[in-house]
């Protein structure tokens, strides 16, 4: 097993009276690719948004590398070196698919409002090799050919390859996709599925949130499980599938 990149522990998140999460911990190793499911209503996104700091967190630390992750701070997790992806796909639609990769740039950019109002070498430089990056996720992606089409005259799945090609601009050492298959046929998730072992294979380590439990299962090297906001099972694929808890959370008990 590999060094802990990212550890939760005892994080809890309420909203007023409701309880979202209770005392969720879970560790995610460099290099794996986890896995985190959950019934409707389990509290994946509100965990992921935690996580990922679009949520202040009401109790518990995340660490990242051994270092605190900030409280409901997204663009300093971002400077941390974990990025995301929206289930609900937030690209800038007007913008092309080029330039929509090269805002993911913006964290790691150096250049001031001086040097790009001034069109400094160094700013002229800079803005070359960001654009330069950006074809190359393009062409990772295989939607290169649209680089310069709007983001919104992509096909949904082009779309989902792009924010993802955004979110790697970041160049994150932790990469978490919110429910990616979301609105993709059989086809585009396999492509997806093909993808995710791609980035894996290129020493990128992925937290996953997803329905579609048979893609989780085929691809995830641990699987956690979430059921009102508690984790109640947590293991590799081959044990979670069987253990009765998920099985309960699922399928419900006859009466």
């Amino acid at each position: 097993m590999t060094a802990p990149l990212l550890e939760a522990l005892g994080v809890s998140k309420h909203f007023g009276g409701v309880r979202a999460l209770k005392d969720v911990s879970l560790t995610i190793h460099t290099g794996e690719v986890y896995g985190l499911i959950g019934p409707n209503g389990a509290g994946k996104t509100t965990f992921f948004n935690v996580l990922t700091g679009l949520y202040a967190r009401d109790q518990g630390q995340v660490l990242f590398d051994g270092s605190p992750l900030p409280l409901g701070q997204p663009h300093a997790v971002v400077a941390a070196g974990l990025a995301r992806t929206f289930q609900n796909i937030r690209l800038f639609g007007n913008m092309s698919a080029l330039e929509n990769v090269m805002v993911g740039r913006h964290g790691r950019s150096r250049s001031g409002v001086l040097g790009a109002v001034l069109r400094s070498r160094a700013a002229r430089e800079e803005e070359a090799a960001i654009r330069r990056r950006a074809l190359e996720l393009l062409h990772y992606f295989g939607i290169a050919d649209r680089a310069d089409d709007l983001a919104r005259h992509l096909s949904y799945g082009d779309q989902r390859r792009l924010e993802i090609a955004r979110a790697l601009a970041t160049e994150p050492r932790l990469l978490a996709l919110d429910e990616p298959a979301a609105g993709m046929n059989a086809t585009e998730t396999e492509e997806l599925r093909r993808l995710i072992e791609g980035l894996r294979r290129d020493g990128l380590t992925v937290l996953l949130i997803e329905h579609d439990v048979k893609l989780v299962m085929g691809l995830c090297d641990r699987v956690a499980v979430l059921d009102y906001g508690e984790k109640i099972a947590e293991d590799v694929p081959e044990v979670v599938r069987k253990n009765p808890r998920v099985i309960e959370a699922y399928l419900g008990v006859e009466a």
